[in-house]
């Protein structure tokens, strides 16, 4: 039990701000990434791209469901690395 404490309390500390930004118009929403952005964990490496509205989430299903938690509605993803270590995919 105190482990699972623990793992949850450093989740929440670890939680970070998302910027969205407008791919074209500034109509609406921020919807996007505001620019190209690159992380890198491991050997993964993952590249996120603005894309227009309407276009919805272009990524595998794990990077998938951590997008639509951060509330990005449109995004490109490329993935390069060894993508089955989920930890380091995630991260």
């Amino acid at each position: 039990a105190t482990a699972i404490r623990v793992a949850i309390i450093l989740a929440k500390l670890s939680v970070l701000p998302v910027r969205r930004g407008f791919w074209g118009a500034r109509i609406g929403r921020p919807h996007t990434v505001p620019t190209k952005v690159t992380g890198k964990c491991g050997s993964v490496t993952v590249r996120m791209v603005p894309a227009p509205k309407g276009t919805g989430l272009v990524a595998a299903r794990v990077p998938k469901k951590l997008l639509q938690f951060a509330g990005l509605e449109d995004v490109y993803t490329q993935s390069r690395g060894s993508t089955k270590t989920l930890g380091n995919f995630v991260k």
